[in-house]
């Protein structure tokens, strides 16, 4: 009787250990992840999705995982939007009183790959991941690949680009973000690359849309793009083979109805050249390419090609020694997205537009 007792209190922790070991071969915790993009771990071993698309991957068995994920907002609401076996899904919002994990479902019990993203940008608050659950879970790194950051305002977040679940002129600014499908990462995708988006709406290179402060030199080097941010970003993080800017759209806004002095040329050719030297400054050897913008017409857009080839000569003749800055122009383009910006059908033309010019860099 007691060798019997005996052999069933072994066979119980025998249970409970291999139920253990089970469960935490089937759970990825936040701090493990390997992710791309502004993202920290928190005080709470947290990882936080801080700008447009930062993103991390993981593979898993069976038919479903379990993605435990918050925002800081209890009333405010946050977009990830996911890549299952390497096709895009879909957008699911994360609401500020969520308490249960987010289930994500597939068709068929094999092994499957996901790629989480945040779609919306750094001033939409951080995506706070804790811990994904699934059967197999496993971590995929991010593939050794050469990266592109993507440096510019909304467009560049693609921002105003998704109305597919909730009309233009309804819901919030954030409900139409989807950073997966704007121009930098679909130019990436395009040619192996990786990418990181470093946007800010309505930024501009000494002024915004609509006020004279902040400028993107002034946030670049927080972490998260606020003015009034104490955490600085560590650029030892990343050294990209291509610098992207797109900046100017809104240093030659009208401001759209507040008042508002005129467009400096002098001012603006002056800080985006001392804007350049900061990023030479971070990323010695990367090569800088500066792009105008789709959404001016007429003589703004001339203005402001005539801008950017200033800035590449004299940042040229600065630093004879390095690869000469590459100026690319867009085409003028009517947007179809909300409020004045390219939709997720524009930004596919606009990648089209890029994919050859940013091929050339690569090479």
């Amino acid at each position: 009787m007691k060798n019997r007792i005996l052999f069933t209190f072994i066979l119980y922790i025998f249970c409970v250990l291999q139920s253990n070991a089970k469960t935490k071969a089937d759970t990825i915790f936040a701090a493990s992840l390997q992710p791309i993009g502004r993202t920290l771990i928190n005080s709470q071993h947290n990882l936080a999705l801080i700008t447009s698309g930062a993103h991390f991957g993981f593979s898993f068995k069976g038919n479903e995982c379990a993605i435990y994920v918050n925002i800081t907002d209890a009333g405010g609401h946050n977009y990830l939007q996911y890549e299952l076996d390497g096709t895009y899904q879909k957008r699911i919002r994360i609401d500020g009183s969520l308490k249960e994990p987010i289930i994500i479902k597939t068709n068929s019990a094999g092994t499957h790959r996901i790629w989480i993203y945040k779609a919306t940008e750094a001033t939409m608050g951080a995506l706070i991941f804790s811990k994904i659950a699934a059967e197999g879970i496993k971590n995929l790194a991010v593939p050794k690949l050469p990266l592109i950051e993507f440096i510019g305002n909304s467009i560049t977040c693609g921002a105003a680009a998704d109305d597919s679940e909730i009309p233009c002129g309804t819901g919030d600014y954030q409900d139409h973000h989807n950073a997966y499908m704007a121009y930098g990462p679909r130019v990436a995708r395009a040619l192996d690359a990786n990418f990181i988006l470093s946007s800010v709406s309505g930024i501009g290179v000494y002024r915004t849309w609509n006020r004279d402060s902040p400028s993107m030199p002034l946030v670049y080097e927080n972490a998260n793009f606020q003015e009034k941010d104490s955490l600085k970003w560590d650029f030892k993080t990343y050294q990209p083979k291509i610098v992207s800017i797109a900046l100017g759209t809104n240093d030659m806004s009208n401001g759209d109805g507040t008042a508002r002095t005129p467009f400096d040329t002098v001012r603006f050719v002056n800080d985006y050249v001392k804007f350049v030297q900061l990023i030479k400054s971070k990323y010695p050897k990367a090569q800088i390419a500066l792009l105008s913008s789709p959404m001016i017409k007429g003589n703004s857009r001339e203005s402001l090609q005539r801008c950017l080839s200033r800035i590449k000569a004299a940042t040229d003749a600065s630093h004879p020694a390095d690869k000469p800055v590459a100026t690319f122009f867009f085409e003028p383009m009517e947007p179809h997205g909300c409020s004045g910006h390219p939709n997720v059908a524009d930004h596919q033309i606009l990648a089209e537009q890029l994919k050859p010019f940013f091929a050339g860099l690569m090479k």
